[in-house]
């Protein structure tokens, strides 16, 4: 425990009556200045002790919050599921336990069903909550629209052309829809081998409108816990509400959205669950105004039927290996910043390179650029792509014989 400080000593003053005046003025000026000192001290002491004081005061006052929390009894999060004349069944959160519980007038003129609420251990109902948004959901808003042009895709310009007619128009021009007298389409799915520019192009979708893009892994969705990705879902969706206009993009729509099967395993039940989720959320998509779905897969073939039906994805458009035209456009496009000799000849180079995707272009042309580099030339040249070519295929051929002993069922 701290001990008090302890007071300063009280100057005394003893007068020589054989003192002259002089010196009797001398001690008294002297003996007032102590006073002065002490006085000094004494305020400094008092101000010290009022700061004590003002510290335990606010130490009191904490620790009698802490003991009136202890003497309450906890509260639990529930959500309303039905609410009837004076009652109102509640599911409480973890455990999934219905109550039909009685609630105050006041309080059931606020309730409706979906509503989220805190209730006591008798499950009386004692406050309504604000509606809660996932953070996960709420960290795969992109801040900043992605640099990706359409100029910067080549090879696809018609399926350019349909999502920009699919996504973009309704968002950008919504009026010709209108005067036309029909709906846009509700979503676009893009399929197609890996590397051909799928996400590429949604990418260029959000950036070339003003529109929220809001992107998300199917595997993202594939969550532990009951409930969980049918949650992240939702939460999704009203994100993309309130931003509108939104983008949501799905890549790897088919770790969700896989066909059904007679599994019975927990996992692949949950698996569902999120997938009935989606596509409740994309029949409402007409009443949601300017938000707009873009999904993309590898594996179209895995996809089940229910979410390919017209309504969800009007639009399913086939993102497929560049031919000889946009090859070298593809080719174009990845090197127009690169100083290039002029031996280099695109239209070999999109001959010797049948069966390529873009991002296998790109890869070839970046790999171009490290041999020139690599000799000390700052021009790259026919030869450099060759080599790099060469080098690609061995890759290639090393990652097949990986694929054959197993380790990888199929790459994305």
């Amino acid at each position: 425990m701290a001990h008090s400080p302890s007071l300063p000593d009280r100057p005394r003053l003893e007068l020589d009556p054989e003192m002259s005046d002089e010196e009797r003025l001398a001690a008294l000026e002297e003996h007032y200045a102590d006073i002065l000192t002490v006085n000094e001290e004494l305020t400094e002491q008092l101000d010290a002790a009022d700061s004590r004081r003002e510290e335990l005061r606010e130490k009191a006052e904490t620790l009698e919050r802490e003991n009136e929390a202890l003497k309450t009894s906890s509260l639990y999060i529930a959500t309303v599921e039905e609410v009837t004349d004076g009652e109102v069944v509640v599911k409480q959160h973890g455990n999934n336990q219905e109550v039909l519980t009685e609630v105050s007038p006041s309080l059931s003129e606020e309730l409706s069903a979906g509503d989220r609420v805190a209730v006591n251990d008798s499950f009386s109902i004692q406050t309504v909550l604000d509606q809660e948004t996932d953070a996960r959901a709420q960290a795969m808003e992109v801040d900043e629209s992605p640099e990706v042009a359409y100029d910067d895709i080549g090879g696809i310009d018609e399926q350019i052309r349909e999502v920009r007619e699919a996504v973009e128009q309704p968002l950008v021009e919504p009026e010709r829809f209108e005067e036309a007298g029909i709906d846009p389409p509700s979503g676009v799915l893009l399929h197609g081998p890996p590397g051909t520019g799928k996400t590429m192009l949604a990418k260029a979708v959000a950036n070339e409108t003003d529109a929220t893009f809001i992107k998300m892994a199917g595997s993202e969705l594939v969550r532990k816990f009951i409930g969980e990705g049918s949650r992240l879902v939702r939460d999704l969706f009203e994100l993309a509400t309130e931003r509108e206009p939104s983008i949501i993009f799905i890549d790897e729509i088919d770790a969700i959205a896989a066909k059904r099967t007679e599994s019975k395993t927990s996992g692949d039940a949950e698996v569902q669950r999120t997938m009935m989720q989606l596509l409740s959320e994309m029949d409402g998509f007409e009443t949601r105004g300017e938000v707009r779905i873009i999904a993309a897969t590898n594996r179209f073939d895995m996809l089940d039927r229910a979410i390919l039906r017209p309504g969800r994805f009007d639009r399913l458009i086939e993102v497929p290996e560049p031919n000889f035209d946009g090859r070298e456009q593809i080719l174009q496009i990845h090197t127009r910043d690169m100083n290039l000799s002029d031996d280099l000849d695109f239209t070999a180079l999109a001959s010797q390179t049948d069966g390529k995707s873009g991002a296998e272009l790109e890869s070839l042309a970046t790999e171009a650029g490290m041999f020139a580099i690599r000799d000390g030339r700052t021009e790259v040249r026919m030869e450099d792509f060759e080599e790099a070519m060469e080098k690609l295929e061995e890759d290639g051929d090393a990652g097949d014989t990986i694929t054959s002993t197993g380790y990888v069922d199929y790459a994305y």
